[in-house]
């Protein structure tokens, strides 16, 4: 699987343990786009630059991580095709995957716990899409406005 992440300055220390956790499993093909510290930066950039990778089809997965994941989600979810899920919990990250078929998890960096988010990071990363009744509705999500 081919995954691409990033963050803002806010999001950085959470990005860089979630590199480290995926760096440890050979099944991953990791694209780390930034920020590479905790300089003061715009969000937006980096939720551009992901979003047009995941959309492309370069890769199948992205992360994104600023201080809330509100900014982040926002900017990703105005391309056509992706389906960024701001997920606060276990059973969010699961029902993103399962019924929206997200394909990019969003997380806070300020607002969820380093155990926490490497649960939810590995959850979002081994759970299908269930396709059936839920295939119909993404297809309206991703109709084109």
């Amino acid at each position: 699987m081919r995954i691409i992440i990033g963050s803002d300055h806010a999001g950085f220390d959470l990005k860089e343990l979630c590199r480290r956790h995926l760096e440890k499993c050979s099944d991953f093909v990791i694209k780390d786009v930034g920020v590479y510290s905790t300089d003061s930066c715009d969000y937006p950039i980096i939720a551009h630059q992901i979003s047009k990778a995941v959309v492309k089809g370069e890769y199948d997965r992205g992360l994104l991580i600023c201080g809330t994941g509100l900014g982040m989600s926002i900017t990703a979810n105005r391309y056509n095709g992706i389906r960024a899920a701001l997920c606060h919990n276990l059973y969010t990250v699961r029902m993103s995957r399962l019924h929206n078929d997200a394909n990019i998890l969003v997380m806070g960096g300020r607002v969820i716990g380093v155990g926490i988010a490497i649960e939810m990071l590995d959850l979002f990363l081994e759970t299908g899409f269930e396709g059936g009744r839920h295939l119909n509705r993404v297809k309206q999500i991703d109709r084109k406005v």
